[in-house]
């Protein structure tokens, strides 16, 4: 028993091989000068955008570099060392991500024989979609009353299996019905930051590229109907 006893490590003991094991990252390498100190944070920053497969948030990079450092300005160096490469640093659904330049794709299409990744909507679902993201939330009674026709649940389906769109708040209506809005899948798609990076509706309007009436007149005969008012 004494034997056990003696060569069981003690907690505060394991605690410290673990530390040593482990050690905590360095954010802050306050030990090189600022101008290397700088260039390890681009490097981290462009590592961490370059291995990800989505867009990286504002929010993840912070974790790799020093409190202090000043993000936007590490982006617009690294962007400036991308000048005349075949690839650049986009923001796209709130955050940044590596793309091929799009002078390149012809390129890569003939290299790889592997077209871009595309997703196919139908008339009907590109103009549901596409009123969603000018005016949502809206839920599927809304979009029905915009089209002058019920939207199916089955569109709805392919815009939320494609990614594009997903359940928002329950509307304030009897019922409470679920509204739907677009996803960042659909800035990163679109090539959007945000939002705000639409077309402006009433712009398009004015220019005559773009109306309300234009959409219902457009809007084809064939957009399936559900077997129901109620909502899902």
């Amino acid at each position: 028993m004494a034997a056990e006893q003696s060569t069981k490590p003690k907690p505060d003991q394991s605690r410290a091989a673990r530390s040593k094991a482990a050690p905590l990252f360095d954010r802050e390498l306050e030990h090189l000068p600022p101008p290397a100190r700088w260039r390890e944070w681009m490097g981290r920053v462009e590592a961490v955008i370059f291995a990800a497969s989505a867009p990286v948030s504002r929010d993840a990079l912070s974790k790799v570099v020093g409190q202090q450092c000043n993000i936007d300005l590490i982006i617009d160096d690294i962007r400036e060392e991308l000048n005349g490469r075949p690839y650049e640093l986009v923001s796209v659904a709130g955050g940044w991500q590596h793309r091929t330049r799009s002078g390149f794709s012809d390129a890569i299409k003939t290299a790889s024989g592997v077209s871009e990744r595309t997703v196919d909507l139908s008339q009907s679902e590109a103009l549901v979609l596409m009123t969603i993201g000018y005016f949502q939330p809206l839920t599927r009674s809304e979009l029905s009353g915009f089209f002058g026709r019920e939207i199916s649940r089955d569109l709805i389906a392919n815009l939320r299996s494609a990614g594009f769109i997903a359940s928002g708040p329950r509307s304030p209506t009897p019922g409470a019905p679920y509204t739907y809005v677009t996803t960042p899948a659909f800035l990163a798609h679109f090539g959007l930051n945000t939002l705000r990076d639409l077309p402006d509706f009433e712009t398009l309007e004015d220019a005559g590229l773009l109306s309300r009436k234009q959409l219902l007149a457009d809007s084809p005969e064939g957009l399936p109907l559900a077997g129901g008012a109620d909502e899902d």
